[in-house]
C-alpha cells in the first residue's frame, strides 16, 4: 500500500531548488492543493516542468506569481503574463519547448531511451546548439531525454495501491510525467479499497507512485 499524505507533507518533499514535473494543462488536471501548499511553505527557486504555465492565479502559475520559480520549461506561457513579465526581467529563465516534443521528451526519459528524433523546429531556432543527423534524406533533430527530480500529479481515482484513473481531458500530461521523475505524489479526488475497481479501468499502474494525497 501506498502512504497516504496530507498536501503540506507533500510540499516537504520538495525542497528550494527542486527541479519540479506538474502534471495539467492550463490548470485542468492539475495538483491545486499540492501546489496551494508549496506556495504556503514559499518554496524557492523552482526549475518548473509543466505543459503551461497556467493562469497567474490557478495551477502552477501560483508559484510564478508568487516568484517561487527560477526556471521554466513548458510549450507555451501565453496565458501567464506573470511569466512573461519575469522572463522579461531576467528573473526566470524559460525555455520553450514545442508540445509534442515536450511529452516526448518526457516519455523518452520514462522509458529509459537516449532522446527523440523529430522533424519539427528544423530550420529554425528551435535547432540551435541541438544536434542534427539525417535518416532517410531527411534532417532530424535529437532531442535530450528530460527528467526530474519530483513530479507532482493529479488523478480523479487513486486505489490504495497507487494504481490511477484520469477522467477525460485532466489524463493530458500526468500518465507521462509519473514515468519520468525520481519521487513521485498523485493528488488524488477520490481513494478507494484496491480491488474495488476493474483493474482494465486504470490508466497508470501503482508503480510508479510514492505517495498519495487525498
Amino acid at each position: 500500500m501506498k502512504p497516504i499524505i496530507s498536501a503540506q507533507e507533500a510540499a516537504g518533499f520538495i525542497p528550494a531548488k527542486t527541479s519540479l514535473m506538474i502534471g495539467g494543462f492550463m490548470a485542468v488536471g492539475s495538483p491545486l492543493k499540492i501546489i496551494a501548499a508549496l506556495e504556503e511553505a514559499n518554496v524557492s527557486d523552482l526549475e518548473i516542468i509543466c505543459n503551461d504555465t497556467g493562469l497567474p492565479d490557478k495551477g502552477c502559475g501560483r508559484l510564478v506569481t508568487n516568484h517561487q520559480v527560477a526556471k521554466v520549461v513548458a510549450s507555451h506561457i501565453g496565458l501567464n503574463p506573470e511569466t512573461g513579465k519575469q522572463m522579461n526581467s531576467g528573473e526566470i529563465e524559460v525555455e520553450l519547448v514545442p508540445q509534442g516534443t515536450l511529452i516526448e521528451r518526457i516519455r523518452s526519459a520514462g522509458a529509459g531511451l537516449g532522446g527523440v528524433l523529430t522533424p519539427t523546429g528544423v530550420g529554425t531556432i528551435v535547432e540551435e546548439n541541438k544536434q542534427k543527423l539525417t535518416i532517410q534524406g531527411k534532417e532530424y533533430l535529437l532531442e535530450e531525454p528530460l527528467a526530474a527530480q519530483v513530479a507532482i500529479i493529479k488523478a480523479s481515482i487513486v486505489d490504495k495501491a497507487g494504481n490511477c484513473i484520469f477522467n477525460k481531458t485532466t489524463k493530458n500530461f500526468n500518465p507521462v510525467m509519473a514515468t519520468a521523475a525520481d519521487l513521485v505524489i498523485v493528488e488524488a479526488d477520490k481513494v478507494v479499497e484496491v480491488a474495488e475497481i476493474d483493474p482494465d479501468r486504470f490508466m497508470l499502474p501503482g508503480t510508479f507512485i510514492d505517495y498519495i494525497v487525498q
